[in-house]
């Protein structure tokens, strides 16, 4: 068995997101099935050190998941020539000059989005990566849920004849931490620390779109700040200054319309904390995190406006659960394989920083659009 062992910087994966999805459920899931199989006698190994600024955290995360090596010391691992890969998930205000001292080492970069905070700062990522020669990505996690990936299948067979428009519902009711704790961090609502859920979602519905129902041409964004007072993680009162809400409208190169509410303020009645909805003419379909229901130009009811009774049709009864006929892996863990055949291998990987940058881009226009009340052009990054 030829074995490829690639050594990965873990930097700030105390997390949530960068323990639960990158470290437990991609890397080390990766190691437990022995390695990313490349054929029956090749596969990949990744060695992960785990990075961070807490020293108790890293410990106990180290010591909780086999004694895996661990430091404070970025720039020293850095400098370690058994570890090529660099890894960021730390908060967004702290990426861009991590990265930029890791394209300086010579490492390859994958990191999580937003890769910046602003456009100008993630297009320089993309252009040092670039100059400096190292291969590069950014996490592109929602393209590989189940759900997305049903609807890719419906796209590519031609299910939905031409697609019309899209609707994207996504968010649920986030405590504010007063009479019990809140289920997201604190920073999220605190526009200094890179908060908002414009920034961090925006990101999110640009590679959705252009993957799925082509590359974005123009958005109009409304954001909302509706709960400006919420509790930390240690119960004080603080001022909660960003967005906590957004309402988006985007158009396609394909002339679909696609429009994505994005809220933390919203008590969940519908199928999935995400859900897509996809009209076409010759069918629609919703998808969620994991399922995907259909309903053909056939089997669409014929409702007749009447509201002096109750409606006699179940709006619900007539769509279709699509089966799960293949076996779907973790989101991030699938693309964390390609990455790093990209790494070993030279395979393609088109996921990259610049990718990144254009997620970075919408969240700015998403934030100008905002301010101005505009429809505003979204041009080539």
């Amino acid at each position: 068995m030829k074995t490829h062992t690639i050594g990965i910087i873990m930097n700030g994966v105390t997390g949530r997101m960068g323990t639960n999805q990158h470290l437990v459920r991609s890397i080390l899931a990766i190691r437990e099935q022995g390695g990313v199989r490349v054929s029956s006698d090749e596969t990949i190994i990744p060695e992960p050190i785990l990075v961070g600024r807490n020293q108790d955290k890293l410990e106990r995360l180290a010591k909780a998941h086999g004694n895996l090596p661990y430091t404070t010391d970025l720039d020293g691992v850095l400098r370690d020539p058994n570890y090529p890969v660099y890894f960021d998930a730390l908060t967004t205000v702290l990426r861009h000059k991590n990265v930029v001292k890791a394209i300086e080492a010579g490492k390859q970069i994958y990191c999580e989005k937003p890769t910046a905070t602003t456009l100008e700062d993630a297009v320089d990522l993309y252009k040092r990566a670039e100059a400096a020669g190292v291969k590069n990505g950014v996490v592109q996690d929602k393209l590989w849920l189940p759900g997305l990936r049903k609807l890719k299948y419906l796209i590519d067979t031609g299910f939905f004849g031409r697609i019309l428009a899209v609707r994207g519902e996504f968010g649920y009711w986030v405590f504010t931490g007063e009479n019990q704790p809140a289920q997201r961090p604190s920073w999220n609502y605190r526009k200094a620390e890179g908060g908002g859920i414009i920034l961090d979602m925006l990101c999110h519905w640009r590679y959705v779109i252009d993957n799925l129902f082509g590359e974005v041409t123009g958005v109009s964004c409304l954001g909302a700040n509706h709960i400006d007072t919420r509790w930390d993680e240690s119960g004080k009162q603080y001022k909660a200054d960003t967005e906590d809400a957004a309402y988006a409208t985007f158009a396609t190169e394909q002339g679909i319309i696609c429009h994505f509410n994005s809220s933390w303020c919203v008590r969940v009645r519908r199928d999935d904390l995400l859900t897509i909805q996809v009209d076409g003419t010759r069918g629609s379909a919703v998808a969620g995190l994991r399922q995907c229901r259909v309903q053909s130009d056939a089997a669409t009811p014929k409702p007749v406006w009447n509201p002096d009774i109750d409606n006699p049709i179940d709006f619900y009864a007539g769509w279709q659960l699509m089966p799960n006929t293949i076996e779907y892996d973790n989101a991030f863990k699938a693309q964390w394989e390609l990455f790093l055949r990209y790494v070993v291998l030279d395979e393609p990987f088109p996921w990259n920083l610049r990718a990144g940058a254009k997620g970075v881009q919408l969240a700015e226009l998403g934030y100008e659009s905002w301010r101005k009340r505009q429809w505003l052009e979204v041009k080539p990054v």
